[in-house]
């Protein structure tokens, strides 16, 4: 068996094997990683500083990770000889016990995934959580039992690389622009999601985005039971904001199940993920005082619209995690005047344009950073200001120049982090430490 890939999943998937009692090569394009000699006393074969041709060609069975696209040359000879290539998450689907809900989605999956756990464990279930948002699903399979509900957030690049996984619920928030420097276009990264519901049969359950078209259109494909959702009241059933309450709503009557009071998370376009995991809990016979027990105190995720502090009445706010256009724009329309948003890193597709309506509401300017400033500038210019930045302590800087009081700074780059960043999070990390430090240097000079 060969390994394709030795981030988090991979390294899950190799062990996985491993402990199966197969023969496993795990290949890495580092050089070198901090796991690989702790893998190698396990019985591991590791590989570093490339992806041979020639172990590829020795395999019966590859598994690639996510981060490896499975279109590429280098699979084109094994393809032929009839090998099957899987991800990680249709592998550990293989031998797992117990039933499993997949959230997928173009924003809001970590939020959701976390809160359908929180609910589901206080419903009294014992419940896994993890995916695509923490522990890989390869690291659950020994713990799991016929009891066990695992909770997983899966991503476009995990479902496309599946052939039998099927969720017992599937939940599809939406969809947007992205990864399309990944994805040949639109339509593959719809394909790749909608795998989600391919495997469903009729004892499962689609929970489907009611104000979302494409969404809509790819669930009522599905085999499965469908259960709508929609913040904007679209649906005739399901569930829906009613008054200051979330309700489910039937044929027969309307039922009360969340107050708004319960939820502590910012901006109204966060309600959506609620609601998809009020709808999930309600599907696993949860009740409505655990529902409101799993939201009480719950304020979100790090780098997910994140208060980080306030300098002189000006708000910061770290949304690193809103890598594509769609997310940052909820971001910023959650925010109805005196917006400063710090936009751009890697650009990975979508257009940049749709933020200027949201921007033309009460935004003081934008901060431009990364690779993509260039592409900010010619997609916001003449809607608001737009500054530049060459490091995260200038965008912060300009950023806090720019806002007034009663304003906040919003990190919502729209864009993925690696050309300064290993990922989301370090550029979130960033981002809060210069807030800090700025407040620091404010305060002390007020003293």
């Amino acid at each position: 068996m060969v390994v394709v890939g030795a981030a988090r999943s991979g390294i899950a998937a190799a062990e996985l094997l491993a402990r199966r009692g197969a023969r496993v090569m795990l290949t890495e394009m580092r050089s070198n990683f901090a796991d690989a000699d702790r893998l190698r006393a396990a019985g591991i074969d590791v590989e570093l500083g490339g992806h041979r041709q020639e172990t590829l060609e020795t395999a019966d069975l590859i598994v690639v990770s996510p981060g490896v696209p499975v279109d590429g040359q280098m699979f084109a000879a094994v393809r032929r000889r009839g090998v099957e290539i899987i991800g990680e998450l249709e592998l550990a689907w293989r031998w797992l016990q117990g039933r499993v809900i997949a959230i997928t989605g173009t924003k809001g999956k970590s939020t959701t995934t976390t809160l359908v756990g929180r609910m589901l464990t206080a419903g009294g279930h014992h419940v896994l959580v993890g995916g695509n948002i923490g522990v890989p699903l390869s690291a659950q399979v020994d713990t799991s039992t016929t009891d066990t509900i695992h909770v997983v957030e899966v991503s476009s690049f995990q479902l496309e690389t599946t052939t039998t996984f099927r969720p017992w619920i599937a939940v599809w928030l939406n969809v947007a622009d992205d990864h399309l420097d990944r994805h040949p276009n639109l339509d593959a990264y719809v394909s790749a999601k909608a795998r989600v519901f391919a495997n469903q049969t009729a004892g499962d359950w689609a929970v489907v985005n009611a104000d979302d078209p494409v969404v809509t259109a790819q669930g009522a494909l599905a085999k499965s039971a469908r259960v709508d959702f929609s913040l904007s009241d679209h649906a005739p059933t399901g569930f829906v904001v009613h008054g200051d309450w979330i309700v489910r709503r039937t044929t027969t009557g309307t039922d009360r199940l969340v107050p708004l009071t319960a939820v502590e998370l910012t901006g109204r376009h966060m309600l959506n993920n609620v609601l998809a995991a009020t709808a999930v809990a309600s599907i696993a016979e949860v009740s409505p005082r655990a529902m409101v027990e799993a939201l009480r105190g719950f304020r979100g995720l790090p780098h997910v619209m994140e208060p980080v502090a306030e300098i002189r009445g000006v708000r910061f706010v770290n949304d690193s995690k809103a890598t594509n256009v769609e997310a940052a724009q909820r971001s910023i329309e959650s925010f109805p005047r005196g917006v400063v948003a710090i936009v751009g890193g890697h650009f990975k597709g979508g257009d940049l344009r749709q933020l200027r309506e949201p921007l033309s509401v009460g935004a003081v300017a934008v901060v431009a950073i990364g690779t993509a400033a260039p592409m900010v500038h010619d997609a916001l210019q003449g809607v608001v200001p737009v500054l530049d930045a060459a490091s995260m302590r200038e965008a912060v800087e300009r950023g806090y120049e720019a806002a007034a009081p009663g304003g906040v700074v919003l990190l919502a780059p729209a864009c993925a982090s690696f050309d300064w960043f290993r990922d989301y999070a370090e550029r979130g990390e960033t981002f809060k430490a210069e807030v800090i430090r700025l407040k620091r240097a404010v305060e002390g000079e007020g003293a």
